[in-house]
């Protein structure tokens, strides 16, 4: 309830700084949106108007790291403004850089985008992210060494219920009892990665508004991790079933392999079918979210009083959003991991098949 009646608050806010807005210009939903979605090399807090009309906004710098000409530079993001100042050889692109450059960092003397290994905001948050996993992990470690033969208690409970729900709703069934256990680490630490990383997207403050599993990279990653294992997990029988496929015709084999290449093109469709699922579904729900609040501006921009009078609607469907995206984030989780499991299952089923 706090937190839906700071969200009214905010509306209504917005919409008296659009009736003081000239009306030249206008508001970009899409531009809005874009923005929200894409990574950024400094943390965005807020953006005030002082007494004058002037804008200012309050971000957190992080670090640039680039190479440029063998050279390695390092300075924090707040040396920019709005990509018109130039520090050290370089300067952020703007929209006058066209949409492909915009955010890059580019060499003055070239024009050119160099090797940028910066902390942006998404690997911000993935290392908070990370640092919080390791501490609930070694939190609950100290707890149950300290309380050995007692119940669970605090963060020990937590983890011992995610452990439980991984290895009995996730890993047994797709797994099988005997090969489940080496898994579990991973499994467990890809849903609560993924989970975290979906909450922390939906926090409209720090240390939240990241779009890390909204970042393809981010998804890719992941996925590529759950290849890398399922390979690694198949045995021969495995392979006998790629290339030579028992009971499947000759005729589907030989002279063309139809069959051999479809298996072949199968392992790769895997984790492209893991990337696209995960950045797809929460990309579409940040935008639906966004899109929700959008409204209020554009209607305010046209009629101010229409506005107040119509901003409850869109407030409405952005907490039953809001509400939707907590259960998707769980869901998402949930099937990637669910998903990773009954690949690394499927690895190795082809040796029970060859005994019958």
């Amino acid at each position: 309830m706090k937190r839906t009646g700071i969200l009214i608050l905010l509306c209504f806010f917005s919409l008296s700084l659009c009736a003081n807005e000239s009306k030249e210009e206008k508001f970009n939903s899409g531009e809005l949106i874009l923005e929200h979605l894409a990574d950024e090399h400094s943390w965005h807090i807020l953006t005030y108007r002082n007494s004058v009309g002037e804008e200012h906004d309050v971000a957190i710098p992080l670090p640039i790291i680039v190479i440029n000409e063998g050279r390695l530079d390092v300075f924090m993001s707040n040396q920019f403004e709005h990509g018109q100042v130039a520090y050290k050889g370089y300067r952020l692109a703007g929209k006058e850089d066209g949409e492909d450059l915009k955010g890059k960092i580019l060499s003055v003397t070239t024009g050119q985008p160099v090797w940028d290994f910066s902390i942006t905001k998404n690997v911000a948050g993935i290392l908070i992210i990370a640092g919080l996993i390791i501490f609930i992990f070694f939190k609950a470690k100290n707890i149950a060494q300290k309380r050995q033969g007692l119940e669970p208690k605090g963060m020990q409970t937590i983890v011992e219920y995610l452990l439980g729900f991984i290895c009995n709703d996730i890993a047994i069934p797709s797994i099988g009892k005997e090969r489940y256990a080496k898994y579990v680490p991973y499994l467990t630490t890809a849903f609560l990665f993924i989970f975290l990383c979906n909450l922390f997207g939906l926090m409209p403050f720090f240390p939240g508004g990241t779009n890390i599993t909204g970042n393809i990279a981010v998804t890719l990653v992941l996925a590529l991790f759950t290849f890398v294992i399922t390979q690694y997990s198949t045995n021969k029988h495995f392979w006998k079933h790629v290339f030579n496929m028992p009971g499947v015709p000759w005729w589907l084999k030989f002279p063309l392999p139809i069959m051999p290449l479809v298996e072949i093109i199968g392992l790769f469709t895997k984790p492209f079918a893991l990337t696209v699922r995960l950045f797809a579904n929460i990309t579409a729900g940040h935008v639906i979210l966004l899109s929700f609040m959008c409204i209020l501006f554009l209607v305010g921009e046209q009629n101010v009083v229409l506005g107040y009078g119509m901003s409850f609607l869109p407030v409405l469907f952005s907490v039953f959003m809001m509400a939707i995206e907590v259960l998707v984030a769980f869901i998402q989780a949930y099937v990637f991991a669910l998903l990773s499991a009954i690949y690394f299952g499927m690895a190795k089923e082809e040796e029970h098949l060859s005994v019958e």
